[in-house]
């Protein structure tokens, strides 16, 4: 039976340390996989741009003996010039697999409906699930454990913080999150959050100070104010998130030895200062070099 990665939610707690499993197996021996995916193909269909997302699929494709292929708007104009059913029921019909990269979580969702093949999200509006996995392998290589490890997330309660809210809670990990009022995380979106951490023994909390939220946190998190498709709302959300900045000055707060993350990319000076972001707490390149990793344990399960 086909099975899609379009979020967290549809992914158990078990799914979940199996992929970061296969990860670890991955990144220590390369070499073991170089032939898992030979022949088969992937198509990365793209509606915004990338970089981290294109090129570690490409790259993590090849490496796996596979062969990528990148689509982007020019080529398809998803929802445009050709409807996203008629693009999921060609393609499926050429590819072993598709990675798509929409401004609309329900596009992604139809591609998957008349997809035969597996559809992995790259990134949409709701949720950003390869990033969020990419989080946990680095997390787990920091600290060797979910439990008792508190984590602080400050800015935008946007698709990256709720896929990342959502793992945080399936793997028993705590995580206190800081937003202006008005951008919390969506209603429904904290609920299913709450209930995963209520099974697994976590918290998820949400404030509007992020003093209190980085307190005694183990690792603090942030994104950018302003996402693309945004540009209009610049003027505001950075009047809204001034407060709001990873800072030296905010990072006393936390714990000694607090690490830093940062899923890119990064408006410098922003909601982070070059001299966290390039600081010895900073793992932000880890988080980069790990998507390439979760995202071959990702292809290798669903394609193979």
């Amino acid at each position: 039976m086909k099975k899609d990665l379009l979020s967290i939610a549809e992914l158990g707690p078990n799914e979940i340390l199996r992929i970061i499993d296969l990860t670890e197996k991955i990144k220590n021996n390369k070499a073991r996989y170089s032939d898992s995916l030979k022949g088969k193909s992937l198509g990365l269909i793209f509606q915004k741009p990338s970089n981290r997302t294109r090129v570690s699929f490409e790259v993590g494709m090849v490496q796996l003996g596979g062969h990528a292929m990148y689509l982007g708007p020019n080529e398809i104009d998803m929802g445009g010039r050709e409807s996203v059913k008629d693009v999921a029921c060609v393609l499926s019909r050429y590819l072993n697999g598709i990675v798509a990269r929409t401004y609309k979580h329900e596009d992604l969702k139809e591609l998957a409906k008349y997809s035969r093949v597996p559809v992995i999200n790259g990134l949409s509006d709701r949720a950003h699930p390869c990033q969020a996995l990419a989080d946990l392998v680095t997390i787990k290589e920091k600290f060797g454990t979910f439990k008792v490890i508190k984590l602080a997330y400050i800015g935008d309660g946007n698709n990256v913080l709720s896929s990342l809210m959502c793992a945080a809670a399936k793997v028993g990990l705590n995580i206190k999150i800081a937003t202006p009022k008005g951008y919390e995380p969506s209603k429904k979106m904290t609920e299913e959050a709450k209930k995963f951490a209520r099974k697994s023994g976590s918290k998820v909390e949400l404030t509007h100070d992020p003093k209190a939220a980085v307190k005694g946190a183990d690792i603090i998190y942030t994104d950018v104010w302003v996402s693309m498709g945004q540009e209009k709302e610049t003027a505001k959300r950075e009047k809204d998130f001034r407060h709001f900045q990873i800072n030296d000055r905010l990072l006393r707060s936390a714990n000694k030895g607090c690490l830093v993350m940062h899923c890119l990319p990064a408006h410098r000076g922003q909601e982070i200062t070059d001299s966290v972001i390039d600081s010895k707490r900073s793992i932000v390149y880890d988080q980069a070099e790990n998507r390439i990793h979760v995202e071959k344990a990702i292809l290798l399960l669903l394609l193979k």
